[in-house]
C-alpha cells in the first residue's frame, strides 16, 4: 500500500486536524506574538506615551545581574524539586503498577489525584498552616515527642520546595505509571527466574524500559517550575524571590508589561536552550 495520501484523504484530515490548529493559533501563538511584540515596545502601547520599537529591555535584562541571579536560582529551585519528584514518585508508579490490585490500587490512585481536585491557593494555604511556627505539624510533633519542638519551616526555601513538590509530584507518579504498566510482567519473571537480584531488575529492566514516562514527568515538572511565582510568594516570604516573582511584580504590580514581556522570552529561550542540549539523552531514553 502507498505511503501517499490521496487528495481527498489529505482534505479529510486537513478537516480533521483544522480545530486544533485553530485552537493553537487562538490560545497559544496569537498570545505569543502579542507578548513578544509588548517585549520590544519602550511603553506599552495604547496610552498617552509615545512608544517605539527598542532592544532596551533586552538590554536591561542582561546588564542587570539581579535578573541572571534570580534566573540561576529558578533553574536551582526547578531542578532540585524535579529530582525529589523523580525519587519519590518512581518508587510509589512502581508500587502502583506492579505491587497492588484491586481497590488498593484505585483508592491509592484518589490520593496521587487529590491535589489535581483542589485549587492550587487552597493547597498553597494549606502548606502555610502546616509549616508555620507553632502550626500542625509542630503541633503534632510536640504532642508525640517528649522536647519542644521549632520548625517554623514557614518563609524558608524548604517550604517552597514542600509545596511545589506537592504540587507536582502527581505528574510523575502517572507518567511513570503508564511507562511501568506498559512493561510486561513475563519479562519481570523471566529476569527473577535467571538469578537476577531485585536491585538488578529494577536497575537494568525497570528503569531503562519506562524511561519515557521518567523524562516526560520530569519536563512536565522542570519546565512550570522554573516561571512559577505563587508557592515562593507566599510560602518563601522574604527568601521566595524567583524570577518567576520578578516578572508577575512587572505585569501586576508595576505594570511594566513590556520588561515583564522580554523578561518572559529570555526564560523561554533559557528553557528551550536547556530541553535542546539534553535532546539526545532524551531521545535514547525514549527509544
Amino acid at each position: 500500500m502507498s505511503g501517499t495520501l490521496t487528495r481527498g484523504e489529505r482534505r479529510r484530515l486537513a478537516t480533521l486536524l483544522s480545530p486544533a490548529y485553530l485552537w493553537l493559533t487562538v490560545a497559544i501563538f496569537l498570545p505569543l506574538s502579542a507578548m513578544l511584540f509588548f517585549s520590544f515596545a519602550s511603553e506599552m502601547p495604547g496610552g498617552d506615551t509615545a512608544w517605539q520599537l527598542t532592544l532596551d529591555n533586552y538590554r536591561e535584562v542582561f546588564a542587570s545581574p539581579t535578573y541572571l541571579i534570580l534566573l540561576r536560582k529558578s533553574l536551582i529551585l526547578a531542578s532540585t524539586v524535579t529530582l525529589i519528584c523523580l525519587a519519590v514518585g518512581f518508587p510509589c508508579a512502581l508500587v502502583l503498577a506492579k505491587s497492588i490490585r484491586g481497590r488498593s490500587r484505585e483508592a491509592l490512585f484518589l490520593l496521587v489525584i487529590l491535589p489535581f481536585w483542589s485549587n492550587s491557593l487552597v493547597r498553597i494555604f494549606s502548606w502555610a498552616i502546616v509549616l508555620r511556627g507553632n502550626g500542625v505539624l509542630e503541633l503534632g510533633l510536640e504532642a508525640v515527642l517528649p522536647f519542644d519542638i521549632r520548625l517554623n519551616l514557614m518563609f524558608t526555601t524548604g517550604a517552597v520546595i514542600i509545596g511545589l513538590v506537592h504540587s507536582y509530584l502527581p505528574y510523575v507518579i502517572l507518567t511513570s505509571y503508564l511507562a511501568l504498566q506498559a512493561i510486561d510482567d513475563k519479562l519481570i519473571d523471566a529476569a527473577r527466574s535467571m538469578g537476577a537480584s531485585p536491585l538488578t531488575i529494577l536497575r537494568r529492566l525497570l528503569i531503562p524500559l519506562s524511561a519515557s514516562g521518567l523524562i516526560a514527568g520530569a519536563v512536565l515538572v522542570f519546565v512550570p517550575i522554573v516561571g512559577s511565582f505563587m508557592e515562593p510568594r507566599i510560602l518563601g516570604g522574604r527568601v521566595g524571590t524567583y524570577y518567576g516573582t520578578v516578572i508577575e511584580d512587572q505585569f501586576v504590580a508595576v505594570y511594566n508589561w513590556p520588561l515583564g514581556a522580554a523578561l518572559s522570552f529570555v526564560l523561554l529561550a533559557v528553557v528551550l536552550v536547556i530541553l535542546g542540549l539534553a535532546a539526545p539523552a532524551l531521545r535514547r531514553g525514549a527509544a
